[in-house]
């Protein structure tokens, strides 16, 4: 089964063609050059694919991007603030290792034990926080230079250290 990750969002059109300003985490400035199709979710786990006529990096977190079928500022106003994902194929291509959000689909792990997939990754301002599945509820872990003990690339995991109790809270 494929599976996809969400890089950003569209946050606004931009000029009178139908370019979009797409606000991303892929911790590095791209244009995403060789990528031809980019996906919204259009229900729960229901992707929708959008083919890329054309894109510009703007910054290290922004990309003008052009969109076959959007030819006009309505229209791209009809899709900014839908969230963007990628093929996972495409999401490794593009990811910096070193960016955060290159942590999706690595196992997190509380010294041995393994705790879930991470399926999102929510940068704040003095931490991450890590999204599992555990015990069938969405846990929120915290990922912070004080409890963070290694991450290991090429085993795609990530070892913490956990404060006392707070798997207890999903339980």
């Amino acid at each position: 089964m494929l599976q996809y990750f969400k890089i950003g969002k569209f946050v606004s059109s931009y000029g009178l063609a139908g370019e979009l300003l797409l606000a991303h985490k892929l911790g590095k400035k791209t244009a995403l050059k060789g990528l031809k199709t980019l996906f919204l979710e259009e229900g729960k786990n229901s992707f929708l694919p959008y083919f890329i006529e054309n894109a510009v990096a703007k910054n290290d977190e922004e990309i003008l991007v052009k969109l076959e079928g959007i030819h006009s500022k309505e229209t791209a106003k009809k899709i900014t603030s839908k969230e963007v994902w990628l093929a996972e194929n495409d999401f490794k291509k593009f990811a910096a290792k070193a960016a955060p959000i290159s942590m999706l689909g690595f196992t997190l792990f509380d010294g041995k034990n393994s705790l879930g997939e991470i399926t999102e990754v929510i940068e704040q301002p003095h931490q991450l926080l890590c999204s599992i599945l555990y015990k069938k509820n969405h846990a929120y872990i915290p990922v912070h230079e004080h409890n963070l003990i290694k991450v290991d690339n090429a085993a795609r995991k990530v070892y913490v250290t956990l404060p006392p109790g707070l798997l207890e809270i999903y339980e």
